[in-house]
């Protein structure tokens, strides 16, 4: 696992070494930035269920000003941390759940993935898309990856699906707001 592209691009990442940790693909996060392009440059990033912090680092490397890497598993938690220090492009590691964070952050982000464990149950995602949707503005985007065979989680009210693209076992989906430019 590495950054693809940007300032730290062919970067190393070390991944956690547990059994509820499962890194999304090189190829799946280039297709991610692929689809976002060049609005990833001056977002602020959150990083919900950051395990490694692949998602919030290859944004660093893009041009994000900032990102949150959100992760509560202690064997993540070291990994993340060690990237995020091997990178060299910032981050605030929160050790924290997923719930608890967004119950108590009043940040504001422009972009936010999602890569929760991948049994965790749709209504705990839609649970925290509700609870997102207070931290971002209109223009935001929200990236989950699931398991290809799951349910997509419903969006909160004004959000749509923008694009579902299933890549092998992983399943991509893009929300964004109702009416945003697509």
């Amino acid at each position: 696992m590495r950054i693809i592209a940007g300032t730290a691009r062919s970067r190393r990442l070390v991944a956690p070494d547990s059994k509820g940790t499962r890194p999304v693909t090189d190829r799946v996060r280039e297709a991610v930035f692929s689809s976002i392009g060049d609005w990833v440059e001056s977002a602020a990033v959150l990083d919900l269920y950051a395990g490694s912090g692949s998602f919030g680092l290859e944004a660093l490397s893009r041009g994000a000003t900032r990102a949150t890497f959100v992760e509560n598993g202690h064997k993540a938690l070291g990994a993340l941390r060690r990237n995020v220090e091997a990178v060299g492009l910032g981050g605030t590691v929160v050790s924290s759940s997923v719930e608890d964070f967004l119950k108590r952050s009043d940040g504001s982000f422009d972009l936010v993935f999602m890569d929760p464990p991948w049994p965790l149950g749709r209504d705990e995602i839609e649970t925290a898309l509700a609870r997102v949707d207070r931290l971002v503005d209109a223009q935001a985007e929200i990236i989950i990856s699931r398991r290809h065979s799951d349910e997509v989680p419903t969006p909160p009210e004004s959000w749509r699906v923008a694009t579902n693209r299933r890549y092998g076992d992983t399943r991509i989906l893009r929300y964004e707001k109702e009416g945003q430019d697509q």
